[in-house]
């Protein structure tokens, strides 16, 4: 499920769930682990990236849709944990968004400390709100770290999806490159921060990431508990069914 590559001190992860990288336990669980063993192995950095045309379509409704409230409570809180892993990493995480990346893709790539999009007809967004999802507080503020509180707020209302360039202009990403340098350039950047001197930069990256890492200190079972509570809500299950049977049909 994630392809690992070593080029020096950088680490590239691959997702490789097909069709659609959607994520279910065994994914999280195996990204989480694979990042965590990316900083037991002493790697530098962590590029993360998915095939041509895809970073990750999010969540895995086929795969979620049976599970009994206990379990769906126990995925969310996993998918809290994988998110929370990536924020708090003392090694900078890359985001190498290699086509598609909706829901729960943007999701983790609002933890990265660098997002670079591929070029082209692509979409990203918290689109949530479109199948009867609510995203949550803590999405939100990740959100609005990234593009401003009136923006997240307004982008999450209506479950934006957006382009790559609209997204380097909303701050979303950081750099948009054709599709061929998305991954090189990553690697790159990466290298780039590795050159900067070690002690200097590790302490300005923990101070200008201590917002994000402080988000997961507000966690608690309240915000779980709504997050369930929506996914079971009428509204939501018949969306989110409908959404299945289109994809399925």
């Amino acid at each position: 499920m994630i392809e690992i590559e070593d080029h020096g001190r950088v680490r590239r992860l691959r997702l490789n769930r097909p069709p659609v990288n959607a994520f279910d336990r065994a994914l999280l669980e195996s990204l989480d682990a694979a990042m965590r063993q990316a900083v037991a192995d002493d790697k530098g950095a962590v590029v993360v990236c998915g095939q041509q045309g895809l970073f990750s379509a999010g969540l895995d409704i086929r795969a979620l849709l049976p599970l009994p409230p206990a379990e769906m409570r126990s995925f969310w809180r996993l998918l809290i944990d994988v998110q929370a892993t990536i924020a708090q990493l003392p090694i900078p995480v890359i985001a190498a968004l290699t086509g598609h990346c909706a829901a729960g893709g943007t999701v983790l790539a609002l933890c990265c400390d660098y997002r670079i999009m591929a070029a082209g007809d692509w979409k990203i967004g918290l689109n949530e709100v479109q199948v009867g999802l609510f995203p949550g507080r803590l999405i939100h503020r990740a959100f609005a770290r990234l593009v401003g509180p009136h923006r997240a707020g307004e982008m999450l209302a209506r479950g934006a999806l957006i382009g790559p360039d609209t997204a380097l202009t909303v701050g979303l990403v950081d750099e948009v490159r054709p599709m061929d340098e998305v991954v090189t350039r990553a690697h790159a950047y990466a290298e780039e921060l590795l050159n900067l001197p070690p002690r200097a930069f590790m302490r300005t990256r923990a101070m200008a990431r201590a917002d994000l890492v402080a988000l997961f200190d507000t966690v608690d079972e309240a915000m779980i508990d709504e997050v369930t509570e929506g996914w079971f809500s009428e509204e939501t299950q018949s969306r989110l069914r409908a959404l299945f049977v289109r994809k399925n049909g």
